[in-house]
């Protein structure tokens, strides 16, 4: 009779560690949140077409990589940007934080940019001079490391380090930031845009 209770005792043990090895197994293997796959980024993702700034057109080439970004930003004054005035370069790390409680879809997120890097693209001095670039002794076509001093829109890394902006990524893998504002300055928390770019998609 003890025999038989040890054994039903030894079988209930079994189905138990069963049931529990099964659970563990399902949720090892539970598809990751949002949150961590935009920490999980990778790969290179970019603007289809460049879209419209105002009276102007961006193009947008992001990568990622364990933990850290680029950005590489090309601006026209056409759709096909044949007519190309300036390429903005950056790289650094990035974090992803809570979710937005402006942007339901989106989660808050800090780039830090280590480096910043302007080139200039056309030899038009009214362009030149109405973004800002005739003080920053740019030379047209040779890329400058602006870190230091900044340059326009761009304040020296040692004033502005942090990109607070926005991340979200939909259910086609297309990746959305945040809408910039006119001045470029998302320096602080309180920059922190309110509403989404078109995609991003990855290539």
């Amino acid at each position: 009779m003890k025999v038989f209770k040890v054994m039903a005792i030894l079988g209930s043990l079994i189905a138990c560690l069963s049931i529990l090895s099964c659970s563990m197994a399902k949720s090892s293997s539970a598809e990751p949140s949002k949150k961590e796959q935009l920490e999980r980024l990778s790969g290179t993702y970019q603007d289809a077409v460049p879209y419209s700034y105002g009276t102007a057109f961006g193009q947008r080439i992001f990568t990622f990589e364990a933990g850290k970004w680029t950005l590489q930003f090309t601006l026209g004054l056409d759709p096909n940007l044949q007519q190309k005035v300036f390429q903005f370069r950056t790289y650094g790390t990035y974090q992803v934080l809570g979710k937005s409680n402006v942007v339901p879809e989106a989660y808050n997120a800090l780039f830090l940019e280590d480096k910043k890097f302007l080139t200039l693209l056309t030899d038009n001095t009214d362009l030149i001079g109405a973004f800002g670039f005739d003080g920053c002794q740019l030379e047209m076509g040779i890329e400058k490391d602006i870190s230091e001093e900044g340059c326009a829109l761009w304040a020296a890394v040692d004033i502005c380090h942090e990109d607070h902006d926005l991340l979200a990524l939909d259910a086609e893998g297309l990746l959305y930031f945040g809408l910039r504002p006119p001045d470029n300055n998302m320096c602080t928390a309180e920059r922190r845009p309110t509403a989404l770019t078109p995609p991003v998609s990855k290539q």
